[in-house]
């Protein structure tokens, strides 16, 4: 099965495998959400940002905000993998001291935006796409939302900004995995219609398979998907993706894998299911 795997499948499993081991070594949280986009951010640093590692202050670069922030550990797991920094840095993830924090800092070389406090990236992503937009700049910025997260009004505010200003340089991309903190989307602030309320707001939209590669390029290539419009994609995701005993359950918003589920969960991931 390894064989038949794509430049980003493998980049999916390798950031899957660091995200965990960073997670139990510092027995932090999040572990849940971090493998449910790691799909996405695999795809969208291996096929779809123009980045340079090597200069990653790059003007033209396209700018990829993790507006999740607690899911810092699959970003740093890439961003490693892309060449940023060390890989051996990933092993101090969370330590007292280390540049590595537990929501991503823009201290860290390749992160656009320090996150945590939910619903403020697509602001300043707004800001950053309606800047390039401005200076005739050529770059794309991509918004990672998760769907808790539009609980907050601030979001809001630059869905409707967006359209506003034609700004077809923006990609939201909402992590729709259904849980949340403390439950389930639907139990705690039901976002359905999610899609037809993102067209309401004037915005171009495409629902997909979040951890089908070929679906999460195709939408990709595809941006903009409408001229003049800012694009959503709607990733409908699996909290936990990757690891049977995880995906789908909310205890693993918080908790962190003890040495035997890690040893588990890791051996699954070896078998390259």
């Amino acid at each position: 099965m390894l064989s038949e795997m794509t430049d980003s499948t493998r980049l999916a499993l390798s950031i899957r495998r660091h995200a965990l081991r960073m997670v139990h070594g510092a027995r932090a949280s999040h572990i849940g959400s971090c493998l449910s986009i790691a799909d996405i951010v695999a795809v969208l640093y291996n096929d779809f940002l123009r980045i340079d590692p090597a200069q990653p202050a790059w003007p033209d670069r396209d700018r990829f905000i993790l507006s999740k922030g607690h899911a810092a550990a699959i970003v740093y797991a890439v961003l490693a993998e892309r060449g940023f920094f060390d890989v051996a840095l990933l092993d101090h993830y969370c330590e007292d001291g280390s540049v590595l924090t537990g929501h991503v800092s823009h201290h860290v070389p390749g992160v656009e935006l320090s996150t945590g406090s939910l619903g403020h990236g697509l602001s300043v992503g707004c800001g950053i796409a309606l800047a390039g937009k401005r200076a005739g700049l050529r770059y794309r910025v991509v918004v990672q939302l998760s769907d808790g997260e539009l609980d907050e009004g601030s979001n809001w505010e630059p869905i409707l900004f967006a359209p506003q200003h034609a700004l077809d340089n923006l990609v939201a991309i909402v992590d729709y995995n259904k849980i949340q903190s403390f439950g389930s989307v639907e139990s705690i602030l039901d976002l359905a219609p999610l899609a037809e309320k993102w067209r309401a707001f004037r915005w171009a939209v495409r629902e997909i398979d979040g951890h089908d590669h070929a679906d999460i390029a195709r939408a990709l290539r595809e941006v903009p998907l409408e001229t003049g419009k800012p694009t959503c994609v709607i990733a409908h995701t699996v909290k936990g993706k990757g690891v049977k005993f995880m995906e789908g359950q909310l205890a693993w918003h918080y908790r962190s894998p003890n040495a035997a589920e890690l040893a588990e969960a890791l051996a699954e991931l070896e078998d390259g299911r």
